[in-house]
């Protein structure tokens, strides 16, 4: 029903990693496979491609679905449908953010330093254009095929750039002086697709199952039991979703809580617990979160 482009690149690892979880593994013969299968219904073509053509190629038709940045989409000016941001990007969680930097050096403190004629190099020729008349700087836009932070200050003046951290420009030797956009990996679709019930039906059901995997990153499920004496003193410090889940035990006079928690708090909340009387605690790990 389903045609999917996912990117490759960068991306490629923490996607296939995601629908791995989403219980939607992407099943391929070799590393080089660009042509796997999905064994699930929904889906009935998949392709893996570069993230800057994938949005132009959903537009066009050529596909129902597709994943890529936000950057990709403003640089292509696709039309496509926006179903869900999907917060991961190449190592974390973080967006990406398209900046503009000069070398360390440099007075300029701000893009209102910079003057026309600046020599600008960029992978995103398209939305640095655009940024740069919007700010009233007449700029000479050169496309770069990688390797972009090498290019100043002998070859360009200014670049622009994604980074998650900053600590590649910085290891270069350049400072952020402003930022274009801030930019998540989107889940889109083609808006004719989107318009057919039956595969909008298959994208609300991915979409679904992709972000409930999301949800549940960094948070696990705490079950514990607790005296009724004991009890308001460990609810008080439990954190939970919306409230946590109390059962009152065989006999009446103990209670078993559980509560879903964030992963970085475990390990101040388990001691915590104890000590306030928690007892026969048990933390276990969330496949799944759908609201």
């Amino acid at each position: 029903m389903l045609r999917l482009a996912l990117p490759k690149g960068s991306l490629e690892k923490a996607t296939l990693q995601l629908f791995e979880d989403a219980d939607l593994p992407v099943n391929r013969s070799t590393d080089r496979d660009y042509r796997p299968t999905v064994d699930d219904p929904r889906i009935t073509e998949v392709r893996i491609l570069r993230p800057q053509e994938i949005p132009r190629y959903v537009a066009e038709g050529l596909f129902d679905l597709g994943i890529a940045g936000r950057d990709w989409i403003e640089e292509s000016g696709a039309d496509v449908v926006t179903l869900t941001e999907l917060r991961y990007s190449k190592v974390s969680q973080r967006p990406v953010r398209i900046v503009v930097a000069v070398p360390r050096e440099s007075p300029v403190e701000s893009v209102a330093d910079l003057r026309d004629g600046i020599r600008v190099s960029t992978e995103l020729p398209n939305l640095t254009e655009r940024f740069f008349a919007d700010q009233g700087i007449k700029a000479d836009i050169r496309l770069s095929y990688g390797a972009t932070e090498a290019k100043v200050p002998d070859i360009v003046d200014v670049i622009v750039e994604l980074t998650e951290t900053g600590s590649s420009l910085r290891a270069a030797g350049l400072k952020i002086v402003g930022e274009i956009m801030t930019s998540y990996t989107e889940l889109f679709a083609n808006p004719a697709s989107y318009e057919d019930l039956d595969k909008r039906r298959a994208m609300e059901q991915l979409t679904t199952l992709l972000t409930g995997t999301l949800e549940a990153r960094g948070r696990v499920l705490v079950k514990l039991n607790v005296d009724e004496a004991k009890l308001e003193d460990v609810i008080a410090i439990l954190p939970a979703m919306k409230a946590p889940t109390i059962n009152q035990l065989y006999g009446g006079n103990a209670y078993a809580v559980e509560a879903v928690v964030p992963k970085t708090e475990i390990n101040i909340l388990i001691p915590a617990l104890k000590e306030h009387g928690a007892t026969d605690i048990i933390e276990l790990p969330i496949a799944k979160i759908v609201h």
